[in-house]
């Protein structure tokens, strides 16, 4: 009697059924010399080489050494202002006659766009409409100070002369005394200011 031919799905069933992987096969199957395994790929072993010890080493007392990036001392801020408000006023209440017009807009641009600062590390000077104009010099550069009151003494002018010559003449600086004394002290030269009688504006 001739067996009739199975569908082809019912064909992939069956021999689906009767599969079995090698890892379901009875142990003594494994060890048939006809059955291999297949072959685990192996990574190649590398040496590891470190030129230098993770670890800082540690001093005697116990501490880490210093580190060469270490932050420097913190910045003081003495004064940190703009022109003597004063000075704006006078020139603004003397701006209308036109022969004092350029002084009142002088006075204008100083009170919106002149910042002066004095830290401990050095003097700035900002300017500009956007404050793009910077200048920075330490009080080891400093040669001499000298004062030039305003008005009745209220405001004043600081005139800094550098060792190389240079003047930087600060205009309105409320405080200019003690300022000026302060860079004289930093600059560590004799704090004696010589003063005369207040100018003009």
């Amino acid at each position: 009697m001739a067996s009739t031919p199975l569908p082809s799905s019912l064909s992939a069933v069956a021999a689906a059924a009767n599969y079995r992987p090698y890892y379901k096969l009875p142990l003594h199957s494994r060890s048939l010399p006809f059955f291999r395994p297949p072959p685990i790929a192996s990574r190649p072993t590398s040496e590891l080489r470190v030129s230098s010890s993770p670890n800082p080493p540690m001093t005697s007392s116990g501490a880490l050494p210093p580190s060469s990036s270490a932050k420097p001392k913190g910045e003081t801020v003495f004064f940190d202002g703009g022109a003597h408000y004063g000075d704006l006023l006078a020139n603004l209440l003397l701006g209308f006659t036109l022969l004092w017009l350029p002084l009142t807009l002088a006075a204008v641009f100083r009170a919106f766009f002149l910042r002066y600062r004095f830290t401990n590390l050095r003097v700035t000077v900002i300017s500009g409409l956007t404050g793009q104009d910077r200048s920075d010099f330490s009080y080891k550069v400093i040669k001499d100070v000298q004062v030039v009151p305003r008005f009745i003494g209220e405001w004043g002018d600081v005139i800094i002369t550098l060792q190389d010559g240079t003047k930087v003449d600060l205009r309105s600086v409320p405080q200019f005394r003690e300022v000026a004394k302060y860079c004289l002290a930093m600059a560590e030269k004799p704090v004696v200011i010589e003063e005369k009688g207040p100018k003009g504006f």
